[in-house]
């Protein structure tokens, strides 16, 4: 591998909308894989593969914090490539079609075995795999915006793309299987086939997707070390107290975010008694997305990112309350808050991602090395805890109130867990991440400093004589 290192030259020209696009087109591609399991794997497991809901909770903590070393594995590879494509663009074309295709296998457990004990050990195997191909194509993609622009507004219009990918995807998910839900209830041998011939088109549209991501990313901010040792690597994290602070109230956020998700199927289809309404629910929580992504730019020349994600964190804690207090029988009360959660989730989501593009800069600003590769992972493998966390904690609550998986009607106790798993449980989480991310160090015009300090140290490297 060649070690070519990108001009300076081109660190302050400006993206073009073919980049923005492709950008987006990456986590559409991402999420035919990450959201289909985060909102549909546990109920494919309860329902169709007929494990308990206690199992598919330990199976979500022991895969996810798997996923989470994963990531920082795929880290030190990213951080050790470097090709005539760049850094981070072959993994796209590599790594991203297995991602499709395991996740097809994820969702085809009864399939490959019979009895309920091998199907566990086959969900544990297929789940893990993806993990860890879903790693090393999100690392070197969540990497990528570090590496495109320096330029905050650009930045903060990539984070924005990033999560109108995002919201297509989860959007077109909804229409697409929550339909199948509601259609094959008590038939689980219908809605595998289902689920097989869906994640089959998926792995078709993904790699389509990738295509284009990889034909249109261009990585040209400068780095003074291409290929980077693990020495190096780690030696960027020590000290970066704002990645340190950002993934803690990460942790908190996704957590929350992530019980959600994992029961909101359950919410439609047994609180407010229609899986249908899985569909009106996602709209009005990921489509706030498309009214949020575009104002960002906006808000953050405002009030800054820290304002702004603490102003986000303080609406989801009204739409926790709102979603787990709302009256079962009046379905438009329990939607109106999970629209309101949808504007927290889209605000914080996006701006996770410029954040933890910033404190690539600080990095290298300490230590004169950038690690984009390992810098994400670490901040992934916090998002893959909260998701573990998250799904784990929504999976043991439904298990406690008395869920059966595959039964026609639920206890109330079950109903009662389902609501809190959906509203009290990510209240807890969104408060203890705003109490973390109120000493976040890192404001608009420190980093402003530390760029210009970074270049103006570069310039004085490449003034002085050679010996």
């Amino acid at each position: 591998m060649s070690a070519t290192i990108a001009a300076p030259a081109t660190t302050a020209r400006k993206l073009g909308a073919a980049q923005f696009l492709g950008y987006a087109a990456g986590d559409a591609a991402n999420n035919l894989a990450f959201s289909m399991t985060s909102f549909f794997l546990l109920i494919y497991y309860t329902d169709v593969v007929g494990i308990s809901a206690a199992a598919a909770g330990t199976l979500f903590l022991v895969i996810r914090i798997w996923d989470g070393f994963a990531d920082v594995f795929a880290g030190r590879v990213v951080d050790r490539t470097m090709t005539r494509w760049g850094k981070f663009r072959p993994f796209f074309i590599f790594a991203g079609p297995p991602v499709l295709l395991l996740s097809v296998a994820t969702f085809t457990v009864p399939g490959l075995f019979d009895s309920h004990g091998a199907s566990l050990v086959a969900a544990y195997v297929t789940y893990g795999l993806l993990g860890l191909a879903y790693s090393l194509v999100n690392i070197p993609y969540g990497s990528l915006a570090a590496a495109m622009t320096q330029r905050p507004d650009e930045r903060a219009k990539l984070a924005s793309f990033r999560m109108i990918g995002t919201a297509v995807t989860t959007i077109m998910l909804a229409f697409v299987v929550s339909p199948q839900i509601q259609q094959y209830r008590g038939d689980p041998d219908g809605f595998q086939r289902s689920l097989l011939i869906t994640t089959a088109v998926f792995a078709v549209i993904g790699v389509a997707l990738y295509l284009f991501l990889f034909s249109t990313a261009r990585e040209s901010v400068q780095r003074d070390v291409a290929q980077v040792s693990a020495r190096q690597s780690f030696g960027t994290l020590r000290g970066n107290k704002p990645l340190i602070m950002l993934c803690l109230a990460s942790l908190a956020f996704l957590t929350a975010m992530f019980s959600l998700q994992t029961v909101q199927v359950y919410y439609a289809r047994d609180v407010l008694g229609d899986a249908k309404l899985l569909t009106a629910l996602t709209v009005l929580s990921v489509g706030a997305i498309f009214v949020v992504a575009p104002l960002m730019p906006r808000i953050v020349r405002a009030i800054g990112k820290k304002r702004a994600f603490l102003s986000f964190g303080a609406v989801g804690l009204l739409a926790g309350v709102g979603i787990s207090v709302s009256p079962p029988g009046t379905p438009w009360v329990s939607m109106t808050f999970f629209g309101i959660m949808g504007v927290a989730t889209a605000g914080i989501n996006t701006l996770m991602w410029a954040l933890e593009a910033d404190t690539v800069e600080y990095g290298e600003w300490r230590t004169g090395v950038r690690t984009e590769g390992i810098t994400y992972a670490l901040f992934s493998f916090t998002r893959k805890l909260g998701q573990a966390v998250g799904g784990a904690v929504a999976a043991f609550a439904i298990a406690l109130g008395g869920y059966v998986g595959g039964s026609a009607t639920q206890s109330q106790g079950a109903l009662d867990a389902i609501r809190y798993a959906s509203g009290f449980i990510p209240v807890v989480f969104i408060a203890i991440g705003i109490l973390i991310f109120f000493r976040y160090p890192l404001t608009e015009r420190t980093f402003a400093t530390m760029v210009a300090e970074t270049q103006a140290r570069r310039l004085a490297a490449a003034a002085r004589p050679e010996p």
